[in-house]
């Protein structure tokens, strides 16, 4: 009988722990920023990007780490970004304007004081209803918004293009993403690219393109990860979806897909930390 109720006792120990150990990794999972680089080789590169390192930041969805997002800044700052690109999804389609603009605009104010911040919409901006207001406050700060755009960024005598495409869930009678890199190409020639999305849909779709790298978010890692499976659930639920998270390659095209900052789904990240990702780009 004493060996029994010892036994029980242990065994209550041990799930306590065990629920105790599981809350600590919830919290730090959705807590803690991490910063991973990501050193990506390319024969084609201007000798004079060598190290040009890109911060991306993606589905901040008005997080807040720390007062005034001092940890979120932080990290930014210790990255060293050569300039910063948000891939969409600032805000949620759920918050109210005033107070998520209350939130992203010290925010943003402070990053473009650190480097030059490149914007590209995502679904929930357009699904909010003040899209407008939104990017009239990003311009207003000094952010560069590219609505199907793209712009040059100089070294010296040596340039790249950094080109942004709208969200689907944008202007129905924008130009599609081929057609614009298309358009872009004709002008350019095959100068190195690198585009902002919003989606991790592209890969395939304009890998043909000569696209050199693709900057993207939208699945929030998956929001709960796990050992070697990767990332669990996809934007639409869907199970085990591909591209959650790090980079994938085909045809010469790169695309990095950020796990993102902020989560407003309803389901918690599980060893899925809000991320700062950067890209440095490597004269192979």
């Amino acid at each position: 009988m004493k060996m029994m109720k010892k036994r029980r006792h242990t065994g209550f120990i041990i799930l306590l722990l065990l629920i105790m150990l599981i809350l600590l990794m919830l919290l730090d999972s959705n807590t803690r920023v991490t910063v991973d680089e990501y050193p990506l080789g390319y024969s084609s590169l201007p000798a004079a990007f060598d190290g040009y390192r890109i911060v991306q930041l993606s589905d901040i969805h008005a997080a807040v780490f720390g007062k005034d997002n001092s940890r979120l800044i932080d990290a930014v700052r210790k990255a060293q970004p050569d300039i910063i690109t948000v891939t969409g999804d600032l805000v949620s389609n759920i918050d109210d304007m005033d107070e998520a603009l209350g939130i992203v605009q010290p925010l943003i104010r402070s990053l473009v004081n650190i480097a030059p911040v490149y914007y590209v919409t995502g679904n929930h901006e357009w699904d909010s209803g003040w899209v407008r207001e939104l990017l009239k406050m990003l311009v207003d700060s000094g952010v560069t918004v590219l609505k199907n755009e793209y712009v040059r960024l100089s070294i010296g005598k040596a340039s790249i293009v950094l080109a942004g495409i709208d969200d689907p869930n944008g202007p129905a009678d924008m130009i599609p993403p081929e057609a614009f890199i298309s358009q872009l190409r004709m002008v350019e020639g095959d100068t190195f690219l690198v585009l902002l999305a919003h989606r991790n849909i592209y890969l395939n779709k304009l890998s043909g393109q000569g696209i050199d790298l693709i900057l993207c978010g939208h699945a929030h890692g998956g929001l709960i990860r796990l050992p070697l499976a990767g990332g669990l659930l996809g934007p639409s639920r869907e199970l085990f979806p591909p591209y959650t998270s790090g980079v994938y390659t085909k045809g010469g095209t790169k695309m990095l897909v950020s796990r993102g900052i902020g989560n407003k789904t309803g389901v918690p990240r599980f060893l899925n930390n809000p991320q700062v990702a950067v890209a440095v780009l490597k004269k192979a």
